[in-house]
């Protein structure tokens, strides 16, 4: 029987499910359902995922990632106490380049690393930055991070809030499943109550730190015009995506996106006003 990635309770009968995932009665987390093979996750995590020329995204989006992880790394460098810091999820190393320019010992892990779990020294910060939904275990990644935190440690972490209004408005066409990347989706109120059970205290709630908000809501709502179209695919570069598109569909594609941004950011703040954003942002620390 599957468990649930989250807390690790059966998924019975009291289970919820629907299309590529099973909700637990227990947690509300969902688990990705059926489990993707090892053969799936290499597929779906192949060259052109991260492609070696390091540029993913057109319009300037590779520079804009690279800011926020300044912004982030700013951020660590004023709340944690002195020591290194893990990151967990670190993709091509632009929040660790960030951190050491502050003179911050910053460690990463990635695909392929050994596990979270076999890692036996203390941090002054751990790291999830929209990689929690991408690991198998997740649950027990998490409580593993809050015992490798020294006193006054703090952990961050950024996910998709499968609570959000965005999450709602589109179903199983949501942008932030990402089938078969994420394993599981968990809530605001879900996280918030994993990192209390870890002994954790939660210092700070964003839901705009997180990012990836506007985007959830552009690419849904282009998603749903005629013609299938995917936005999210169409600003990622040509060897960057995981098909390919002819040049009139993602001229069209943009055109759409273009049209449809004002309505984007109005729902995105309205979201974000209900506390109820496409990703969810929290700082917890040790005591």
């Amino acid at each position: 029987m599957l468990a649930c990635a989250w807390c690790g309770s059966p998924l019975d009968e009291r289970a919820t499910r629907v299309a590529g995932r099973t909700r637990c009665a227990r947690c509300g987390a969902a688990t990705a359902d059926p489990w993707p093979s090892e053969t799936e996750l290499a597929e779906a995590y192949g060259d052109w995922y991260r492609p070696p020329s390091g540029d993913r995204f057109t319009l300037a989006g590779d520079e804009l990632l690279r800011r926020t992880r300044g912004a982030l790394a700013r951020r660590l460098d004023a709340i944690a106490p002195p020591g290194p810091i893990l990151d967990v999820g670190a993709g091509d190393g632009v929040l660790l380049d960030a951190l050491a320019r502050r003179g911050r010992e910053a460690v990463g892990l990635e695909r392929g690393d050994p596990p979270l779990e076999t890692i036996d020294r203390e941090f002054a910060a751990v790291v999830f930055w929209h990689s929690l939904e991408h690991l198998p275990n997740p649950g027990e990644a998490l409580a593993h991070a809050a015992r490798l935190l020294e006193p006054r440690g703090v952990l961050v972490v950024a996910v998709p809030n499968a609570a959000s209004l965005q999450a709602r408005a589109f179903g199983d066409r949501w942008l932030h499943l990402d089938p078969p990347r994420h394993l599981v989706h968990v809530s605001a109120p879900t996280l918030r109550a994993g990192l209390r059970r870890h002994g954790l205290t939660i210092e700070r709630e964003s839901h705009v730190r997180g990012g990836q908000i506007v985007i959830g809501w552009l690419d849904g709502l282009v998603g749903s015009l005629p013609g299938d179209r995917r936005l999210y695919q169409a600003l990622r570069q040509a060897d960057a995506r995981s098909a390919p598109i002819s040049a009139r569909d993602r001229s069209l594609t943009l055109v759409a996106g273009v049209a449809l941004f004002p309505v984007a950011l109005a729902a995105a703040a309205l979201e974000v006003a209900l506390r109820r954003g496409g990703s969810v942002y929290i700082e917890a620390r040790r005591g």
